[in-house]
């Protein structure tokens, strides 16, 4: 499973990368960075699902993947609408670079591969991208939200994320 290891040390490598210390700051994220990461992690997440829509071969994989294009597109347009309206533009972060760039690598894995070894690696992926994802916005994300609505609004995004996970991990045992 060359692919699950590489999908799990990148998230774990861009993980780390949010840690304050890793940013190269005395603190974590800033509120603008924060949305951008949220933002990046998103689209991340939309353009792995079109991907699954177009070339898994199961139907509950392409049903999933499909719900993580709805769910994940209405929470980026919510964020896009929290920031406007908190006056808060998203900003680049060594963390959304990383996110995007172990992303492409991810994506150009899977395109290699086909039936029920792409819905298998990529269904693994979501366990391990939604697993990353509630750790970063847990122990990272909200402890540095400085704005409430902010903070609140990743509190309420994480039993979606726990929701996604718990389906994935349903899938992934189907699939085994």
């Amino acid at each position: 499973m060359r692919v699950r290891g590489l999908i799990i040390l990148v998230l774990a490598t861009a993980i780390t990368a949010m840690q304050p210390a890793a940013m190269g700051q005395a603190q974590g994220p800033t509120d603008p960075q924060i949305v951008g990461i949220v933002l990046a992690a998103n689209q991340i997440d939309i353009d792995a699902g079109k991907a699954a829509v177009a070339q898994a071969h199961d139907p509950q994989v392409k049903a999933f993947a499909q719900q993580m294009i709805t769910d994940h597109s209405a929470l980026q347009h919510s964020v896009m609408e929290l920031g406007a309206k908190l006056h808060v533009t998203p900003e680049a972060s060594a963390t959304a670079d990383s996110l995007k760039s172990d992303a492409a690598k991810t994506a150009a894995h899977l395109r290699d591969m086909s039936g029920a070894a792409y819905d298998k690696a990529y269904i693994d992926n979501e366990v391990a991208y939604h697993q990353a994802v509630i750790d970063a916005v847990t122990k990272v994300l909200i402890p540095n939200a400085k704005n409430v609505e902010l903070k609140d609004a990743l509190n309420g995004a994480a039993p979606a994320f726990v929701g996604h996970l718990e389906h994935a991990k349903r899938i992934q045992s189907s699939l085994h």
